[in-house]
């Protein structure tokens, strides 16, 4: 079992008096989190606490309502704006097979389908239309690659490796 932690929201607001707090939500699966974990933990700063979940709902699309055992009233949960919430990667929901967390693209070897190798994923930038990752080339600045089938023509996570299918000015 992983130690990982995946964040998976920012509080942003409290919500009512009773110490209900809002969600921006990273989790495209908001009702796995509802139903199967117990435990979240919050971070602000370098400190993260270890807080019991009561509720999840979803109030509108992108936004849930968090309601945590611990915080009873408004201003406790005005404390924790800002705060980033995680879960244990082991207690997220299963993953389809063409399915990955972010983090574990970074430290992937970049090849092109040719074989020449291009670096190593050393980020992965989340945009609102997908994903780029940030190839780190020696000598020569970051390669910027877009997470799409026209680039991408395989992805092989337990072998440690992407395969890109550059175009003319990609790299």
């Amino acid at each position: 079992m992983t130690d990982e932690f995946l964040l998976i929201g920012l509080i942003v607001a409290p919500f009512g008096v009773k110490g209900e707090l809002k969600l921006k939500a990273f989790t495209d699966r908001p009702e796995h989190i509802a139903r199967k974990v117990r435990t979240l933990y919050l971070q602000q700063g370098n400190e993260r606490s270890e807080y019991t979940l009561a509720r999840l709902h979803e109030h509108k699309p992108g936004l849930l309502i968090l309601t945590l055992k611990e915080i009873k009233d408004r201003e406790a949960g005005d404390a924790l704006r800002g705060a980033e919430v995680y879960i244990r990667e082991a207690e997220a929901a299963p993953l389809a097979a063409d399915e990955y967390f972010l983090h574990q693209l970074i430290g992937l070897n970049a090849v092109t389908v040719a074989g020449q190798p291009i670096g190593k994923v050393r980020q992965v930038l989340e945009t609102g239309a997908g994903e780029i990752l940030v190839i780190a080339r020696p000598d020569q600045p970051d390669a910027l690659v877009p997470m799409v089938r026209d680039f991408i023509a395989k992805l092989d996570i337990p072998g440690g490796q992407v395969v890109i299918s550059p175009i003319e000015g990609l790299l």
